[in-house]
């Protein structure tokens, strides 16, 4: 008898099984079905014969068509399978179910820095914005010459100083899009409750002025606001000399702050996935659903993002969308998506990437069923525009691209105070100033990066529940936002990981 294989069917639907281990041809598979193909771990195999054109199913869901007729024991990859356009019903909140709430005795708490808005931070940075990459350098000499000095050692309620630099600001549209877009960006991440204090530094002649995005936002210079530009001030040594000042005199402020008790209703979670594989939609992405689901009992919030990263599940959003304008708005966002890709001669199934589909994933169905996954199963209760304010409880939606770095700062503009990254090839990526948890999708990444992981949900495929594995990430995330220090955090990660999305033509 050939030997018997380890495989997963998710759903009474599915044609295909998942490889749980390496498959050899001659391998046994449910049904009396026997594989004729190497299929390697996290990869699809046929359960059942395919004809030319149908469906390929997996969660339940169309992944894709297949372009020649499939045998059983098949192995399923784009050599076969490909992207067709088909209807989806959208069934606008036929599924929403209003969440029951934990009652109030029994909530849980973190310890954490209440601001004077109200709003409570996890971590107490005083950050350094840049107007324009003109300015950058000195934002960075600026960082350093505060680090060389020592004087941190005198305010330990500071977490740090960083330079949060980007590429843009000039040669942009100042009645765009785009220009919208940074003013959103640049003000989320000076008001995120995670920041103590502000300097803002410029060169003086960009599009993005100081003294414009100032006053749209009623800003005045303070004991935790400082701005200044390269030449008002006289050039670069005069600069960051004057900025090592300004941070200097707002050091005593920033460090006034305490940590104290706070409702786990005050969290605020960013949802990021990179360097997804065939496990992510079984493992990390559900457990994260699960500590979603935890929190948005709490009466916390937790965005999820990557607009091209649901496409395709975006039905299954909009099913749980708490009113029709909520879904259509989701809707909207996928159209926009659409159009933009056909302006720039791409289209949606760009994405998954050539890492993802190494791991498993085939199209950009496949990837965005299991990406959606990490939003839990409560009611969809917003939709936001990038980097906009997040003001909803519960599960809401940010419209960001699927690149990691550029739609985690959409989410930290928009209030993100906690950040879980799930992974299953490996992503390094850490953020300032709100502290990311990696999630390892499988028990063999988790143990080759395990300086970079901080929970292996790989234990999924040996038997631990989803539910157990959320609970896990909850009690985890309560934990960092209370001040315990992520692996992101010990390697020093989040200096270079502020990526304003840059959307219209650079002049």
């Amino acid at each position: 008898m050939p030997a018997a294989a380890r495989t997963l069917r998710l759903h009474a639907q599915d044609n295909v099984l998942v490889a749980l281990d390496v498959i050899e041809p001659g391998a046994a598979l449910p049904d009396g079905v026997i594989a004729v193909d190497r299929v390697p771990r996290g990869h699809k195999i046929a359960a059942a014969a395919i004809p030319a054109g149908a469906a390929v199913m997996k969660f339940g869901q169309i992944i894709g068509f297949a372009k020649e007729a499939v045998p059983p024991g098949a192995w399923l990859h784009e050599h076969n399978v490909e992207m067709r356009d088909f209807t989806r019903d959208y069934a606008f909140g036929a599924e929403y179910r209003p969440t029951a709430m934990r009652p109030e005795p029994e909530r849980a708490t973190f310890l954490g820095y209440r601001r004077a808005d109200g709003r409570v931070g996890t971590r107490n940075y005083i950050g350094i914005l840049t107007s324009v990459n003109c300015s950058a350098s000195v934002a960075t000499f600026i960082a350093r010459e505060i680090e060389r000095s020592g004087i941190l050692a005198d305010y330990p309620e500071v977490d740090g100083v960083i330079p949060l630099v980007h590429g843009g600001g000039c040669a942009l549209d100042v009645k765009g899009e785009g220009y919208e877009v940074l003013k959103r960006t640049q003000w989320g991440y000076a008001t995120n409750p995670n920041m103590g204090a502000v300097l803002m530094v410029g060169l003086g002649c960009e599009g993005f002025q100081i003294g414009r995005w100032k006053e749209a936002y009623g800003i005045t210079e303070s004991e935790t606001f400082r701005s200044m530009t390269i030449q008002e001030v006289g050039g670069t040594k005069k600069t960051v000399m004057k900025g090592v000042a300004a941070i200097r005199e707002m050091l005593p402020a920033a460090n006034r702050a305490r940590r104290s008790p706070a409702p786990a209703a005050e969290l605020v979670l960013a949802l990021q996935c990179g360097g997804s594989d065939g496990y992510s939609g079984i493992t990390a992405n559900p457990a994260l659903g699960a500590a979603v689901d935890l929190l948005v009992a709490e009466g916390g919030t937790a965005i999820l993002s990557e607009t091209p990263e649901i496409y395709g599940a975006e039905h299954l959003l909009t099913r749980r969308a708490a009113s029709r304008e909520i879904g259509e708005k989701l809707v909207a966002r996928i159209r926009w998506w659409e159009d933009y890709t056909r302006r720039n001669r791409m289209e949606m199934n760009n994405n998954p990437s050539p890492g993802n589909k190494l791991g498993g994933l085939t199209t950009i169905l496949e990837k965005s069923l299991g990406a959606a996954a990490k939003g839990g199963t409560t009611a969809l209760t917003a939709v936001y525009e990038y980097a906009e304010r997040v003001e909803a409880k519960g599960m809401v939606f940010m419209d960001t691209p699927g690149y990691d770095p550029v739609a985690a700062t959409g989410q930290v503009a928009g209030g993100a105070n906690i950040l879980a990254f799930t992974t299953g090839r490996g992503s390094a990526y850490g953020c300032k100033p709100t502290p990311s948890i990696k999630l390892a999708t499988n028990s063999a990444i988790y143990t080759h990066m395990i300086d970079d992981m901080d929970i292996n949900c790989g234990d999924i495929l040996d038997g631990v529940s989803i539910e157990a594995k959320g609970r896990e990430i909850f009690d985890t995330l309560l934990r960092i936002a209370s001040g315990a220090r992520s692996k992101s955090e010990q390697l020093g990660y989040g200096d270079a990981e502020f990526v304003p999305w840059t959307i219209g033509a650079t002049m």
